[in-house]
């Protein structure tokens, strides 16, 4: 069951997005929007996102991710809503 006023998504983000700093730009974007998670790189090239927070919140992160950094050339979001679960004290690069 998802806390009170939360949802939570996962996303995995391909294009140009390994190699231009985009791990550390979603961290702060996603601090600045109060949303917690981690941010990953996968071996084929794309980045993975797992994030849960208010639902507002991660309306515009996930804007966000869709752009990225500049830099980043984002050619494909596959996104999946998943229940939030709590977990995530924070929002971190997973390594």
């Amino acid at each position: 069951m998802s806390p009170a006023g939360r949802a939570a998504f996962r996303a995995v983000i391909q294009g140009r997005v390994q190699g231009v700093g985009f791990r550390y730009s979603a961290v702060r974007e996603a601090r600045r929007l109060r949303v917690r998670g981690i941010v990953a790189n996968l071996p084929d090239g794309s980045v993975e996102v797992q994030a849960e927070g208010d639902a507002a919140a991660l309306e515009s992160f996930l804007a966000w991710l869709r752009r990225g950094p500049p830099g980043a050339r984002v050619h494909e979001v596959q996104l999946e809503w998943v229940s939030a679960t709590g977990r995530f004290t924070s929002f971190e690069i997973s390594f």
